[in-house]
This record gives structure tokens, sequence and C-alpha cells, in this order.
């Protein structure tokens, strides 16, 4: 048998990524950019209606706040992911509600002289302000570390290999969104996995007038095959002697938001009242506010990935922060409940669909906001199960993390420094932040637990996200082990070009801002 040649099974690192039809700055004709801005946005439903119905229970509020709750967050993100696309980083980026933000909000629902309220309308509006004062207060770290380009000195001790543990637990990190929830529901998750699967990977070459239709509105093609059988399931009076969960997770008719939502309602600033201002709640939710930036950071890279863009240099990152900023300073005056972050799961989209157009992310913003202002329509679309969308983020989340370990051929894996680095960072990532859960699920509250909540909350915010525990892991070893010898080995060299706005002519031609605005954001 012949030798094989080194050559013959090794492929040379490549700084983008090959087969996507359409990158940044290229676009498919209107009538394909809407249909796809269209899907972006029924995937983005998921969360934004999640979270709310997750919270405003608790907050003591109706199922008519839980509509308002899930219009405004629709309709900032809308207007945050506008801004984020023409001048922020400018990458084809859905902004969205953040889970990270869950452990600052729920330590200010728990707030002794919030619960002591015995109307519960009453109750849910002072904690909607306490929400939105922290939010107000906690938004300028963004801001500040965004515009005074801050981040960007940061970012310049981040490598290849030191990045690759953020964006790939960016996906690896929402486990727990993906299967454990399917599970709550096999009879329309599974099929809606394997539906998914089969139409945009296994069919993906069918075609329609040179249109892979199946690959490319798989999404919304699956959703719509399932969620008719779901209807169909609970109209029979399939899960009528069911528990009370599994109705909620299997059942089209549980949410109660089309008979709660008004036809027409545009949420305003200050809708819920005037904010209220607390320091130990704006402390908690600074770390909050911190995990989103390292979780938006790793996003934005594997956006730029799948864009088909380069890395996005370190005042274009900056840049990008600091108008996620103002973006949670709009979610506090408006009152969305939770802060904002990337929406990791159309970053997914983006490479399912092969297409990583900024125009199509503009459609489906608008389709957010339009949806947001038309309530009976929108909270239509909002009421497809939460099973339906777990069983697509085990497509979407696992995608983004395998865009994290890509940048790995930029590094030398040969290297057991940097296997070390790659492996400990990774297993901590996902191991910490497990801990911390199955802590707090059994006693209540978090491993750190002491009598100040404000340093309660930033602990046991900080160490939840695995991102986060990745980024400081990662990147504490990747700048203290072997560092001076390690240069090559670490991917600088490729990472280099990148790090500038002028180092690369693809930088000028992906990040320019509009309008001749870069005089005000001058490159680094």
């Amino acid at each position: 048998m012949a030798a094989v040649k080194p050559e013959e099974i090794s492929h040379a690192p490549m700084d983008q990524l090959q087969g996507l039809e359409y990158c940044i700055d290229s676009n498919p004709s209107w009538g394909e950019a809407i249909a796809l801005g269209f899907q972006h946005y029924i995937l983005a439903l998921g969360t934004a209606v999640m979270i709310p119905s997750f919270l405003v229970p608790l907050m003591g509020g109706s199922d008519d706040d839980k509509v308002r709750v899930v219009q405004t967050l629709l309709f900032v993100g809308g207007i945050n992911t506008v801004l984020q696309t023409l001048f922020g980083t400018r990458l084809p980026t859905v902004i969205g509600g953040s889970w990270a933000f869950l452990v600052p909000i729920i330590s200010i629902i728990h707030d002794p002289s919030l619960e002591r309220i015995i109307d519960p309308h009453q109750r849910f509006l002072s904690t909607m302000r306490a929400i939105q004062g922290a939010l107000i207060v906690a938004s300028s770290v963004q801001i500040i570390l965004g515009y005074s380009q801050l981040w960007a000195i940061c970012s310049r001790f981040f490598s290849p290999l030191g990045m690759v543990p953020v964006i790939s637990l960016v996906g690896f990190g929402l486990f727990d969104r993906g299967f454990p929830v399917v599970g709550r529901c096999v009879e329309i998750g599974i099929p809606m996995f394997i539906l998914f699967v089969a139409f945009s990977q296994y069919l993906k070459h069918f075609q329609t007038k040179q249109i892979p239709v199946l690959e490319r509105f798989a999404l919304v093609i699956s959703v719509t095959v399932i969620w008719a059988y779901a209807h169909l399931l609970t109209a029979s009076g399939a899960y009528k002697h069911h528990p009370e969960l599994t109705q909620r997770n299997c059942r089209t008719d549980k949410a109660n938001l089309i008979s709660s939502a008004p036809w027409i309602k545009i949420p305003y600033p200050l809708q819920w009242g005037a904010p209220t201002f607390d320091a130990g709640h704006a402390f908690g939710m600074m770390a909050a506010v911190l995990v989103s930036l390292i979780e938006s950071t790793g996003a934005y890279k594997a956006a730029s990935r799948l864009a088909s863009a380069t890395p996005p240099p370190a005042h274009v990152l900056s840049r990008g922060i600091g108008w996620q900023g103002i973006g949670i300073l709009l979610d506090g005056l408006f009152g969305t409940g939770t802060g904002s972050t990337v929406s990791v799961e159309n970053i997914g989209l983006l490479g399912t669909t092969r297409v990583g157009s900024r125009r199509v992310i503009q459609i489906a913003a608008g389709f957010m906001i339009f949806f947001s202002i038309l309530g009976k329509f929108g909270a239509l679309f909002a009421s497809i199960p939460f099973t339906i969308f777990a069983a697509v983020y085990c497509v979407m989340f696992g995608l983004v993390a395998s865009v994290g370990l890509s940048f790995l051929q930029f590094t030398n894996m040969n290297s057991m420094r940097n296997l070390f680095i790659t492996g400990v960072s990774l297993f901590l990532g996902l191991s910490i932040p497990e801990y911390f859960r199955e802590y707090t699920a059994a006693a209540l509250h978090g491993p750190s637990h002491t009598k100040a909540g404000w340093f309660n909350d930033f602990l046991n915010t900080i160490f939840l996200s695995s991102p986060t525990v990745g980024l400081l892991v990662a990147v504490f070893l990747d700048n203290t082990l072997e560092y001076k010898d390690s240069a090559v080995d670490r991917g600088m060299p490729w990472w280099a070009k990148f790090r500038a706005f002028k180092g690369d002519s693809r930088n000028e031609e992906f990040y320019t801002l509009p309008f001749n605005l870069n005089r005000f954001f001058p490159p680094s």
C-alpha cells in the first residue's frame, strides 16, 4: 500500500468559510431576503416569549402584562438590531433578550420591600421600575468600556487560541436550553428536530428556480408543519388528562397570548412609570452586563465567520459594545424586563441557510418592530410552543460552538501548551456553571451567600456564564503560560492583520460606517 503524503490529508487554514451563498455585503433578491428576514424573526420569538413567560408571573404580572412585555422586548430588540447593523459592528446579528440577567432580576423580584406589596399588579409595576433603574445604571458599564475603547485595549490580549473556548462556549454553554427542553414534549420536539435536519442537510440540494428552497427555508417550513401537527394534537384532546407542565410545553393554546394581546399597541419609554434606583440592584445588574459583553464578544466573532467577513478589529468590536450599552439603556427606558445581547440562535441560522447578508437581518428587525405594534398578529406567531424552538436550538447552538472550534486551525494543536489551555478552559467553562446551577437548585440560593446581596448577585452571575468562565481561564493561561515563546503557536501571526482597521483591506470593506461617520469613531 502506497504511503499517503502529508499534503494529501491536511487542509490549509482559510480566513473565511467556504460554501456561503451570500456574505455580509452581498444580498439575495428582495423576495428571498424578505422571506429569510421573516425566518429570523420567527427564530427570535423563542427567547422573546420565554423570558417574559418565566419572569412576569414571578413579578405578579397578568397575561396582559406578559403580552406587553413580549411586545416591548421585540420592539426594542428590533431597534437595537437596526442600530447594531448600521452603526455598531455592522455584522448581521440580531439583538434580543438575554438569560444572563436572570440572577440579578430574580434577586430584585425577591427584594423584601417589593414582596411586601399585596396587590399583584402594583407589585409588578414596582418590580419592573426597579429592574428599569438597575438596567439604566448598569448600561453605563458597556457604554464606557465601548466608547472609551477600553474593551479594544482588553481585546489586545485575545488570541485565536484564547477565543476558541469563549466562542465555543457561547453555543455549548446553552445546552440546557436544547434537548432537556425537547424532552418535555418529545412528541413534537423530536419530529421537529428530525424534520429540520432533514430539510437543511439531507435535502438541501432540492431546488426551485435555482433556489435551494428546503435548505434556505428549512426553519419556517418545518415550524409550520410541526406547529400544525401540535395544533392537531391539541384540538383532538391528546393532552387533556396530562400534567399541567406537559400541557404548557405541548399545547398550542396555553400561552394565552392571542386573547390578551391588543390589536395595536406602540411601546413607549417609561410606560410602566418612573424607574426607581437602588445601589444594590445596580451593582448586581452590572455583573450581568459584563457577562453580556463577553458573550457578545464571542458571538460577534462567530457571526463574522458565518458572514464570510474578517474578525472584527479591536475598535470595531469596542464600537459594537458601546452601541450594545445604548441598547441596554433603551431596555431600561422602555421596560423590557431584561437586558439584551446578541442572539446566538440567529447566528446559527446564518450557517444553516448559508446567507450572511446584513440586509436580511435588517429586514428581520423590521418584522420585529412591525409585529410588536400589531399585537394580535405578533401573538399568533408567539404562541408557537417553545419545545419547537428548543429542537432547533440543538442545531443552532451546536453550529455556533463548532465555529469557535474552527479557530483552532490557526493555532498549533500539536503543542502540549495549547492542548492544556484549550481542554482546561472548555472543561471548566462547562463544569463550574453546572456546579453553580446544581447548588442553586438544591439550596435555593447560589454558592455565594453572604449578607451583601449585591456581592452574591455579582459572583453568582459571573460564574453561571460558561463563556465568561472560559474567557477568564483561557485568556489568563494564554497570557501567562510560556507567553514569550508561543506567539506562532497561539496563531498571532494570522490574527495580527485583523487587529487593526487598516491591517487588511477587507476590514475597511466590511466595517466602515455609513454616511461618513468614521470621523466620530476613528479607527485605532
